[in-house]
């Protein structure tokens, strides 16, 4: 039986953990102006988790082991900046390559009808789903031929795939269409953080509902017995393309964000260790934990641009100690902080569990002294 008032008790919780979220935003962003770092670690960590969660649906929820990412972002972000800079400035842009082949702007278009504000930032959203498209266009292609492979063949395989993409999109014969090696630039941004972890939060909450959905206890189902899973009727080669779709089109579309928060673009920025970037906050997440990765993203961010870069300059926690904290040392305390990581925390810091509103309500009950009752049932969150 479904009690009503719990029912009421954790909408009223997950409402204010809303407000209280936007509340903050929007502190930083209006009334904390010298706050530049905090913003900045905002908007970056917010499109790790988004790329994070999206590496998670395929390697964590299906058990597919690819190590694509940065290519399908690379696919976002190319798409987003070239339908998005303004039709002014791409004769600056593509000053080699005669103003280039595209001559309109999605933004643009939609501010003429919608309104500067309105239609600059509806355009924005469109073109980020245009990315995220792309991207989901070219995973339906690759993964053809390459799922039908299996673990480290299947990493290798989407590896190529997205070192062959950053090759091709710097060769000159396609400058018109992305630059070259040239950067673009100039496309439009969300003038605050709050676009960016409302916008990501509508996503990741999107991957939350695919998880609970009878497509997710598919996924879930191939990655702990294939066998098994195909003998219940579930259509491995279907549900495996559909996995690697849908999570090339978040990646996609967290490519996007992401070049808008870099401000230029270039497709040397999408190495393959990006990919290994978002892996490791990935495992060290927790494999099938949505809730890790995101808070491993504001984390690790959080860690690497921010409380740990005073280990390069020569200061750090009020010491000025030049000839310890020099260039490459944070990355050596960084790498010690996963060493620890990952041996006291095997399953990663969430392991497969996830925060839930339910969670909290259950545990400021315990705390107040309320006992949960015996029939409630569990559902393995914390």
């Amino acid at each position: 039986m479904i009690n009503k008032y719990s029912v009421r008790k954790e909408s009223i919780v997950g409402i204010a953990l809303l407000l209280i979220l936007l509340a903050v935003m929007t502190v930083i962003d209006f009334f904390l102006p010298s706050y530049h770092i905090a913003v900045m670690v905002i908007k970056k960590a917010s499109v790790y988790a988004l790329v994070a969660v999206s590496m998670n649906l395929l390697n964590g929820f299906t058990g597919l082991f690819s190590l694509g990412q940065a290519g399908f972002m690379l696919l976002g972000a190319y798409t987003y900046a070239i339908f998005s800079i303004p039709v002014a400035k791409r004769a600056g842009v593509y000053q080699y390559f005669d103003g280039g082949w595209i001559q309109f702007s999605i933004p643009e278009f939609f501010s003429e009808f919608l309104g500067e504000t309105i239609g600059l930032n509806m355009g924005i959203i469109l073109t980020l789903i245009l990315g995220g498209l792309v991207a989901a266009f070219f995973a339906y292609l690759i993964g053809l031929p390459v799922l039908r492979l299996k673990s480290d063949y299947l990493a290798i395989a989407t590896l190529g795939f997205a070192e062959i993409l950053r090759a091709f999109f710097q060769w000159p014969n396609l400058g018109p269409l992305t630059n070259g090696s040239n950067l673009l630039k100039s496309y439009p941004d969300f003038k605050s953080a709050t676009g960016y972890v409302v916008l990501i939060g509508i996503f990741i909450a999107m991957i939350v509902l695919l998880v609970n959905s009878t497509y997710g206890r598919a996924f879930k189902a191939i990655r702990d017995d294939e066998i098994a899973a195909e003998a219940m009727g579930i259509n491995l080669a279907k549900h495996k393309r559909l996995a690697f779709i849908i999570s090339s089109f978040f990646a996609g579309i967290g490519g996007g964000m992401l070049a808008m928060y870099m401000g230029t673009l270039q497709a040397l920025s999408f190495k393959s260790t990006m990919t290994y970037e978002i892996l490791l906050v990935v495992v060290m997440g927790g494999i099938g934990s949505i809730t890790g990765s995101v808070i491993t993203s504001f984390m690790y961010i959080a860690s690497m641009e921010w409380l740990l870069r005073g280990l390069d300059s020569g200061t750090f926690l009020g010491i000025h100690a030049p000839g310890v904290f020099k260039n490459g040392f944070r990355m050596a305390v960084v790498s010690l902080i996963i060493m620890v990581v990952v041996l006291f925390f095997s399953k990663g810091i969430m392991g497969d569990r996830e925060f839930s509103v339910k969670g909290i309500v259950k545990f400021f009950d315990r705390l107040f002294g309320k006992k949960t009752p015996k029939n409630a049932g569990g559902d393995g969150n914390v």
